[in-house]
């Protein structure tokens, strides 16, 4: 199993943006120093506690800071730019990375967003489907393009201004042959978007945004779209993220990780509960779609949403997770303002060199046994 990053970031208001920014930068090139396999970053316009308006320009300041990292948007919002843009930026960024980019999508679900940009009446889904249909067909096709999909907004051609003599007309290809990897990220429980992802062969990232019991529900609908393209799904290609803070004592972690009034973990489970109610996606917080919003307690969304311990405490709860959903490629962790940063490292390090090793060493203990029952191989995933 992998070990990847991803953060909004979320930061209080009241904090600089320029320390933030720094904050946010010193954690992926420690991740990278840590040997996580990616590091995933929001962008939102609109959102003072978010502070990055364009993963791209951010993560291309830390290419040649970094050394071994997959550097991706989590996600770039499709809604707002131009797809020939986007396309672009994220070749360019493909080649400045050397193919250390993955080229994380998604609609753009921030409202106060789309209302800046002057698109918050528009089906931004559909958006978001033309958008990547248009990404895709300038990564393929050459110059002139003509790019006219039957009802797509988005028309492409450079055919009455190209000039083939002096290379004009030309729009980036990526780095990474046909394309680099895309990912989308999903939240709600038994969501058909990522029906589609399967059917496209892009990889789906499910948020750590909700319960543990609705994660099989994106692996059979992912399935789903892969068996009907003809293809086989690969656990390999399954990212889950979860919220997790690893500490050499299990009183630290419980007070960093949960109880302290200053806890980060605390703080943004406060913000993100206040966002997925006032936006109607709360169902992903309750095991039924019946139980009523006052449930959702701090208590209760710390409870079942933060795995927090002892290296050994949080090796069991990864372990279960994988039990609930099913195996998966992939284990992201979600990054939190530093309130302690000597904490929030330490916690990056524990989960990188100590819980990791003894996740992996578990599975490849469980299917060593299965394999062996079965008169075959072991296999480590």
């Amino acid at each position: 199993m992998r070990l990847g990053y991803f953060t909004m970031p979320l930061h209080p208001m009241e904090r600089n943006c320029t320390e933030t920014l720094a904050e946010d930068r010193e954690a992926i090139m420690l991740a990278d120093r840590l040997g996580f396999h990616d590091a995933f970053v929001g962008e939102h316009l609109t959102e003072k506690t978010e502070n990055i308006p364009s993963s791209m320009i951010f993560l291309a300041s830390l290419v040649g800071e970094t050394k071994t990292i997959r550097l991706a948007t989590g996600t770039s919002n499709l809604s707002q730019m131009h797809p020939v843009l986007i396309a672009s930026h994220a070749a360019l960024l493909d080649h400045l990375a050397k193919g250390r980019f993955i080229f994380g999508v998604s609609a753009g679900a921030l409202r106060c967003d789309a209302e800046a940009l002057g698109n918050i009446n528009e089906d931004r889904n559909r958006m978001f489907a033309e958008a990547i249909d248009v990404i895709l067909a300038v990564w393929e096709r050459e110059s002139p393009y003509d790019i006219d999909f039957p009802g797509n907004r988005y028309k492409v051609s450079v055919a009455q201004s190209r000039d083939p003599r002096i290379g004009r007309g030309h729009l980036y290809k990526p780095y990474q042959k046909p394309h680099p990897e895309i990912v989308g990220t999903v939240v709600a429980p038994h969501s058909k978007g990522v029906i589609a992802m399967g059917e496209r062969d892009f990889h789906p990232l499910s948020a750590n945004f909700l319960l543990e019991k609705w994660l099989p529900s994106h692996w059979a609908n992912y399935a789903e779209g892969k068996r009907k393209a003809g293809r086989t799904p690969d656990p390999a290609d399954w990212r889950i993220a979860r919220t997790i803070f690893v500490a050499d004592d299990d009183k630290v972690a419980r007070r960093y990780g949960r109880d302290d009034p200053s806890s980060p973990y605390r703080f943004y489970w406060k913000m993100l509960t206040y966002k997925m109610v006032s936006g109607n996606r709360q169902i992903a917080f309750k095991s039924d779609a019946a139980q009523p919003d006052s449930i959702l307690t701090e208590d209760y969304i710390l409870d079942n949403l933060v795995i927090h311990g002892t290296v050994n405490k949080v090796v069991d709860g990864i372990l279960r997770l994988r039990e609930v959903a099913g195996e998966f490629g992939e284990i992201v962790y979600a990054g939190m303002d530093w309130v302690d940063p000597e904490l929030a490292k330490r916690s990056m390090e524990l989960m990188a060199t100590e819980v990791m090793p003894r996740v992996n060493r578990a599975i490849g203990a469980s299917g060593a046994r299965v394999a062996l029952a079965a008169g075959g191989e072991a296999f480590r995933v």
